[in-house]
Parts: C-alpha cells; sequence; structure tokens
C-alpha cells in the first residue's frame, strides 16, 4: 500500500526535488505571515470582516491580503502579465514570431512577462496603498511611509515570481500553480473551523453539513473525471521498408482532452473580474454603484464569469494545441485517421473535434466556478470558498503534480501512484 510513497524517496533527482518544492512552500507560507510596515492589522481584519470582493481576492493570495503582509498581492501581478503577454503573442506579429522560435523565442517572451509583473505589481499596490489611506488603516501616511509600503508589496510580488519559477525548473509541478494551491489549501483547516463553531452554536444545522459534505466529494468526483477525460482519435500509420527493415504499420490515438486548459481559464477570468471592484474603490459613490455588479453573487457578475471562462477555455487551448501542426506531424511520419484524408482535410476534423470536446469542458469549468453561489443558497455555508474556484485548483494542480511525479517514476522503472492509467475515452461527441 505504501511501495508508491516510498518510491517517492529512492530516487535521489526526486528526492531532492520534492524536498525544494516544500523548502520553497514553507519560505512562501513564512513570508504570508510577515507584515508589511505601517499597517493597522486590526483595522484591517475588521475590514475583511464585512466580506464582499476582498475575500474572494484574499483566496489567490492564500490569506496574505488579509494581514497585509509583504506576499499581500501574492502572484495575481504575475498572472495578470501572463493574461495580456500572451493576448499580444496572437494581436502583434513579433510576438508570434517569437513564439514560434523555441527556446530562445520563449525566454524572451518570458523576460517579458517578468518586466510586465514588475508593472502590474507596482500599480496594484500604488492602489491598494491609495485605497487604505482612504480607510484609514495606515498609522503613518507620508509619502515616505507609502512609498516603503509600495516597494515592499511589489518586491514580495516578484519574489513570489521567482519562487514559482525556481519549482518549476527545480521543483515538482508549475511553480505559480504550486504556489496557488498551498495557498488555498492553507486557508481549508480555518474555514473548517469556523464551520464547525457555527454549527455548535446553531447557526448551521447538521443537516446543511452533511448535505454539504456529500455535494463536495461529488463534486470532487466530476472534477477528476473531467480533468483526466480525453476523447480519443484513431491514427494509423503506413507501412514503410528501409531497406530490409518494416516500419510503421501500427495503431496508436492522439489524445484530445476534455479541459486542455487545466486552471488556468478560470484563473485568467477570476483575475479580470477582480479589475471592476478594484477601480470602484477609487471612485465616487454614484459609479461604485454601477461597478457594484461585478461583485461576486450578482447575476451580471455570475454571467460574465461564465463566458470569460468558456472564451478563455478555447483561448488557451488554442494557444496550446495547434491541429494544423499535428496533421503535418502525421503527415510527415506516414500517419493519418482512417476515412480522413492527410493535411488540410484532417486538421479540419480535428479541430471540429477539438470544438466539440472543449465545449463539455468550458461549460463544466463555468459550472464549478459558479459553485459556491449555488451552495450558499442550499446549504447556507459561507465561511469560506470550498469548492468552485478553490476546488477546480487544487484537485487540477493536485492531478497535474501527481502526473509529473508518475512520469519520473515510471521513467525509471519504479510503480507510481496510478496502477491503471485513467485515460479513458469518458466523452464521446
Amino acid at each position: 500500500m505504501f511501495e508508491p510513497i516510498r518510491n517517492l524517496f529512492r530516487l535521489p533527482d526526486l528526492k531532492q526535488r520534492i524536498l525544494f518544492t516544500l523548502l520553497v512552500l514553507f519560505i512562501y507560507r513564512l513570508g504570508a505571515h510577515i507584515p508589511t510596515p505601517g499597517i493597522d492589522t486590526a483595522a484591517l481584519m475588521n475590514l475583511f470582516a464585512k466580506g464582499g470582493i476582498l475575500g474572494f481576492v484574499d483566496l489567490f493570495a492564500g490569506g496574505a491580503l488579509r494581514r497585509f503582509s509583504v506576499f499581500a498581492l501574492g502572484v495575481a501581478p504575475y498572472i495578470n502579465s501572463a493574461i495580456i503577454m500572451q493576448l499580444l503573442t496572437v494581436v502583434i506579429p513579433y510576438l508570434e514570431k517569437l513564439s514560434k522560435e523555441g527556446e530562445e523565442g520563449r525566454k524572451k517572451i518570458t523576460q517579458y512577462t517578468r518586466y510586465g509583473t514588475i508593472l502590474f505589481a507596482a500599480l496594484q499596490s500604488f492602489g491598494l496603498t491609495y485605497w487604505l489611506e482612504h480607510l484609514g488603516v495606515l498609522y503613518d501616511t507620508s509619502w515616505i511611509a507609502r512609498l516603503i509600503i509600495v516597494v515592499t508589496v511589489t518586491a514580495g510580488s516578484v519574489f513570489l515570481m521567482w519562487l514559482g519559477e525556481q519549482i518549476s525548473d527545480h521543483g515538482v509541478g508549475n511553480g505559480i500553480s504550486i504556489l496557488i494551491f498551498a495557498g488555498i489549501v492553507a486557508q481549508i483547516p480555518e474555514g473548517l473551523a469556523r464551520t464547525l463553531s457555527l454549527v455548535s452554536l446553531g447557526e448551521i444545522s447538521f443537516i446543511n453539513l452533511i448535505l454539504f459534505a456529500v455535494i463536495a466529494v461529488l463534486v470532487v468526483a466530476g472534477v477528476v473525471v473531467v480533468q483526466e477525460g480525453q476523447r480519443r482519435l484513431p491514427i494509423q500509420y503506413a507501412k514503410r521498408i528501409v531497406g530490409r527493415q518494416i516500419y510503421g504499420g501500427q495503431t496508436t490515438f492522439l489524445p484530445l482532452r476534455v479541459n486542455m486548459g487545466g486552471v488556468i481559464p478560470i484563473i485568467f477570468a477570476s483575475s479580470i473580474l477582480v479589475f471592476p471592484s478594484t477601480i470602484a474603490q477609487f471612485l465616487p459613490e454614484s459609479f461604485q454603484g454601477i461597478l457594484s455588479i461585478f461583485r461576486p453573487g450578482h447575476p451580471v457578475y455570475m454571467i460574465s464569469y461564465a463566458l470569460l471562462i468558456i472564451f478563455f477555455t478555447y483561448f488557451y487551448t488554442a494557444v496550446i494545441f495547434n491541429p494544423t501542426d499535428v496533421a503535418n506531424n502525421l503527415k510527415k511520419y506516414g500517419g493519418f485517421i482512417p476515412g480522413i484524408r492527410p493535411g488540410k482535410p484532417t486538421a479540419d476534423y480535428i479541430e471540429r473535434i477539438l470544438a466539440r470536446v472543449t465545449l463539455g469542458g468550458a461549460i463544466f469549468l463555468a459550472g464549478i466556478a459558479l459553485l459556491p453561489v449555488i451552495l450558499t443558497k442550499l446549504v447556507n455555508i459561507t465561511t469560506f470558498y470550498f469548492g468552485g474556484t478553490a476546488l477546480l485548483i487544487v484537485v487540477g494542480v493536485a492531478l497535474e503534480t501527481v502526473h509529473q511525479i508518475e512520469a519520473y517514476l515510471i521513467m525509471r522503472h519504479y510503480e507510481g501512484f496510478i496502477k491503471k492509467t485513467g485515460s479513458k475515452d469518458l466523452f464521446r461527441f
């Protein structure tokens, strides 16, 4: 039973990667509790107790925004910069050319993303400082004190970006996703404790708690099924005779994942919808009333959220998967889909199937993201963001990390965590 776990530490390089990741996560959680100088923490906690968009934003910061620590912005500036850079890659020919130049081109785009992260971090930290000053949260309102806060929070966000890159290069999993994952998981015990205290006080019935637990288990199972779901396209390779050897002739498949974008679409959509509520904090009350429709729970917010998730699901899938390139590679190596001519007809067929498969995954993502509102109405549990965005990120990142560990173990001929690959044709269109 514990053999797969023991295998993790039999490989020196995998063991080193896991320990390195744990060390970085310890540094991240330590920094989330180091306060920024000049902040009235008690007044800030009272402000967060009122709820609203702040609690949702704090979800991605792992509780650091609630304390206004040196990591108050979390990885939000990096995410915003990555969104802008990916959009510009499609629009600007120079960036599109860089994206196709292999490793060197990707390095330049990554460098531009880092510059954008610094810019977004500086702007967002300045905006937060200005907003907190008007709410009376700052001890000192001098320009020096403001500058110290802006520089501290900006440096903390840039340092988090660097930590995420170190995890991607020397640890296990995608660094930025792992940091978001750790921040969400760190808040679950506190949320469970608050929920149980409300049950003991009678504010939440025990039946509602049981119903919530059942829904949570079903949702987790659904997320795992969709994350692992694939549509397999059969691929046949023609036989080739080279000298006296016969190559090809085998049958394989092309897997099209139902949710090819993973957790990225929902993170992108969440980051964009934070902007209207953030801007509203600096405008007169008349404008705040207009922008309040973009706060969590409002019908306009929910519809916009769902549409953005569907858009980014298709957009990110188009960025990472090019049917034309796949069709050309199949034609180059003598592969074809039975009944479909090689070349452009194959690319059109793959694109058509991918669009239908992605639609199912996009609708599921949108439904999962809106789940907290549904749960609130059903069981009246609002103590923490279980389900929805948080649940999808936690399950998605966990599955991706497990698959990466599986790859390390299989390469070294060790038994992995999953004895049978779950790549079944779960969705047929």
